[in-house]
């Protein structure tokens, strides 16, 4: 079995749809809201996180078109990819929701800030909350 088929495996037993689930994957805020409950019984804390990749506002400043004086100045006051997040709590779901955010402290500064689960990541590769965010990442984002 693949790793993308492991992957799938696993994302279909959370939401309780079976291996070979198909439709049955698709983001709603029902299989949102199952993703939650899964995440907030096996994540385990303390947990360390940091950005899968850029986060939006960041994109001019990685590719080179924003000052990199003003983009250490946003950085002060933004979350960055680049920064180490400590997990604080999931936030409940509002009608309708399809994105899980999470209440996050940065650890440079203890700022908090809310940012949606799938645009980060454990620190820890070889963790299980690594794993189970990471899956859930590409769950949100494919299907």
């Amino acid at each position: 079995m693949s790793f993308i088929d492991e992957q799938k495996k696993r994302i279909a037993e959370i939401l309780s749809t079976g291996a070979n689930a198909g439709e049955n994957l698709r983001r709603s805020p029902i299989t949102t809201r199952k993703y939650l409950d899964y995440l907030r019984q096996n994540i385990d804390l303390p947990c360390l996180l940091t950005g899968r990749e850029d986060f939006l506002w960041e994109e001019k400043y990685v590719f080179g078109f924003g000052s990199e004086e003003e983009y250490e100045e946003l950085k002060k006051t933004n979350p960055s990819y680049t920064d180490t997040f400590e997990l604080l709590e999931f936030m409940d779901l509002k009608e309708g929701d399809e994105d899980i955010i999470v209440k996050v402290k940065r650890k440079s500064d203890n700022k908090i800030f809310f940012i949606g689960l799938d645009w980060l990541k454990a620190k820890k590769k070889n963790s299980k909350n690594f794993q189970r965010i990471d899956d859930y990442g590409v769950w949100h984002t494919n299907y």
